[in-house]
């Protein structure tokens, strides 16, 4: 039996196509390259698959995403083993947003700065957890990457999923030499964002604006690998989600909204709040619905950042076929006047956000 099973495998091998180095990792079997087409499909690899539809889609924007998918994976061991670690709770100091530090949001935020701060092609690095913007390059640098490092940090002790969100901007090469108003650009100049979700598996989304497309980290060879593509928003779904501990404090449109949607005459909503809006924004993309974080009597200006939280997930949203709003105008939109200004944010499916303008605009 072990002879027939060499001489079936010499058959195997005689039949097989000649194989020729051709070097960069390239291999030619007589009819294609084996390394056009690759076993597996990681972020970089993708991500350079839209060449000649994205002019970004280059090896030089690639080492950057390198940078954002090394960070996330050392964040993702981090969280894993906090509790072993003793790096979860609070470290006693507060943000630049008055908010009170984890040490987890610490270990993050250096994670990001330390694997993007040394690829060459990045000129500012901008963290919702820092006052002022870190300067890789003062004029080489061609892009500017966004992140909230950590976020719903909070909810660690709790074992509640987490994530980490992020924004590309290419940096202006004319007008004010001031890096502040480089930076202050609206979403629409986004090239890329995505997120991170640290859970039962760790999983990163991404657009550039060519469809959304969820990455499932593989442990075993250390690698994000495509797991879903072309992802879509469902138009409507039954499910909202909001903190209803602020009702009291919500704009009228927004209590009457939430009135109708628990009222008979909605058809039957069920509520999901993690509290985590990279957690829940997770699931009404995949599962229809609307997210809101309304302003409240206590923040009229609303509680999440523009730039670090709203306009990265506005982008996916609306690739996806969502919507993405403050209430009155469309968050890619809005001009952004300070780092870290803050915003209202209703997002989700199409059907549903706009069934909440209904009743927010009355």
């Amino acid at each position: 039996m072990i002879e027939e099973g060499w001489q079936a495998f010499g058959k195997i091998i005689a039949s097989a196509r000649p194989v020729l180095d051709c070097g960069e990792g390239r291999f030619y079997t007589g009819g294609e390259f084996m390394s056009d087409k690759p076993i597996i499909k990681t972020v970089e690899r993708h991500f350079l698959d839209r060449k000649g539809r994205n002019p970004h889609a280059t090896t030089e924007f690639c080492w950057l995403l390198s940078g954002i998918t090394l960070a996330c994976k050392i964040i993702a061991s981090q969280i894993q083993r906090a509790g072993l670690l003793n790096i979860t709770g609070a470290t006693g100091e507060t943000n630049v947003q008055g908010e009170e530090v984890q040490k987890l949001d610490v270990i993050a935020n250096e994670t990001l700065v330390r694997c993007l701060g040394y690829r060459g092609n990045i000129g500012l690095l901008v963290s919702e957890e820092d006052e002022e913007p870190h300067v890789i390059q003062d004029t080489e640098g061609k892009y500017i990457v966004l992140f909230d490092p950590l976020d719903g940090s909070s909810n660690i002790n709790a074992n509640v999923n987490i994530g980490t969100i992020f924004s590309v901007l290419e940096r202006p090469t004319k007008g004010s030499g001031d890096l502040k108003s480089h930076v202050l650009q609206p979403g629409t100049k986004q090239i890329l964002a995505g997120y991170v979700l640290y859970g039962s598996s760790t999983v990163l989304a991404y657009t550039s604006g060519f469809g959304v497309h969820m990455f499932t980290l593989d442990h075993s060879i250390g690698a994000f690998v495509l797991s879903q593509e072309n992802v879509k928003m469902p138009e409507s779904g039954k499910t909202y989600s909001v903190n209803q501990g602020n009702r009291r404090k919500f704009p009228d449109g927004v209590n009457k909204y939430l009135d109708w949607v628990e009222s008979e005459e909605s058809g039957g909503y069920s509520m999901r709040y993690i509290g985590s809006l990279v957690a829940d924004f997770h699931r009404t993309l995949a599962r229809g619905g609307v997210f809101l974080y309304p302003a409240t009597k206590k923040s009229p200006s609303g509680k999440l950042r523009l730039l670090y939280e709203a306009n990265p997930l506005a982008f996916l949203a609306e690739v996806a076929g969502g919507r993405a709003t403050d209430g009155k105008e469309r968050i890619m939109e809005k001009q952004p006047k300070t780092m870290h200004e803050r915003t209202p944010l209703i997002i989700g499916s199409k059907n549903e956000v706009d069934k909440v303008l209904s009743f927010v605009k009355e």
